[in-house]
């Protein structure tokens, strides 16, 4: 994990509602305000110098206040960005993360991005309930953080531009130029997880992606690396917290707003 930066701030802080199309990328930017970012259709992808966090619709992302972020958006996302003004963050955590989405929660965050009028104070008070709600600990099994060492800087970016490769360690020891004793111990002690648990998150980020786009369950699972469906539905739920099918079932169910606002808009 790397240290905490505190890039430039640039620009206001985003907040509204909008549909995305399919590979959308915000480039990397900071905001003076905390970001709250949940597609309430679609899924979506959020970067910064802590790694990577998918998000699908049962999970919303954090970024607080002056921290570098990028986002990339998977199939045709209904997003939602919810900026929280920098004077309110002291109830959550000082790095970014992924919390899981209650019921509560969505309600709050698609009303605090829809269309209707509210007053600064019926805002703040709304925007008090979500933080409430998001608790006082992230969840954490969607995270693929990024190396700083270099030999596994190497070999992470071997496994992302191939995700199903059933390459072994060793062997990517050899590619990278160094063993994989040496390996083992830096994804333990950079990432903070085996390599198993690291290109088993890094599937599942892939796997999400392609099954927002519609693929079956089981052209995912042969794509992302699994030998059978029923290995990859295990590890899916076990991560995500739902079946690849109930996933793709949720997707887009729920009644949406017809708002329409600018995603790059400044207003507060």
């Amino acid at each position: 994990m790397q240290e905490d930066r505190q890039p430039p701030v640039t620009g206001m802080t985003p907040r509204g509602a909008g549909w995305l199309p399919r590979g959308y990328h915000l480039e990397s930017h900071s905001h003076p305000d905390g970001q709250l970012v949940y597609a309430a259709a679609g899924a979506f992808a959020t970067t910064t110098g802590y790694g990577t966090w998918v998000a699908p619709a049962n999970r919303v992302t954090w970024t607080p206040p002056g921290f570098e972020h990028s986002h990339r958006f998977y199939g045709r996302t209904d997003a939602r960005i919810l900026a929280v003004p920098s004077d309110e963050c002291g109830a959550l955590v000082g790095h970014p993360c992924v919390f899981a989405v209650s019921p509560l929660l969505r309600e709050g965050i698609l009303a605090l991005t829809g269309q209707k009028a509210r007053s600064a104070d019926a805002e703040r008070r709304l925007r008090a309930v979500v933080i409430d709600e998001l608790g006082e600990v992230p969840e954490r099994p969607l995270h693929l953080p990024e190396p700083g060492d270099d030999r596994l800087r190497a070999v992470t970016d071997l496994l992302h531009a191939d995700p199903g490769r059933n390459t072994t360690l060793a062997e990517l020891g050899r590619a990278a130029g160094t063993s994989e004793r040496t390996l083992s111990r830096l994804f333990r002690a950079n990432l903070g997880m085996s390599f198993h648990r690291w290109r088993t998150i890094l599937r599942i980020h892939h796997a999400l992606f392609q099954l927002t786009d519609g693929g079956s369950v089981t052209d995912t699972a042969i794509a992302c690396g699994w030998s059978n469906p029923s290995t990859f539905i295990e590890a899916f739920t076990a991560v995500v917290g739902q079946t690849p099918g109930r996933y793709q079932a949720d997707l887009g169910g729920f009644p949406l707003s017809t708002a329409r606002l600018p995603v790059d808009s400044n207003r507060r």
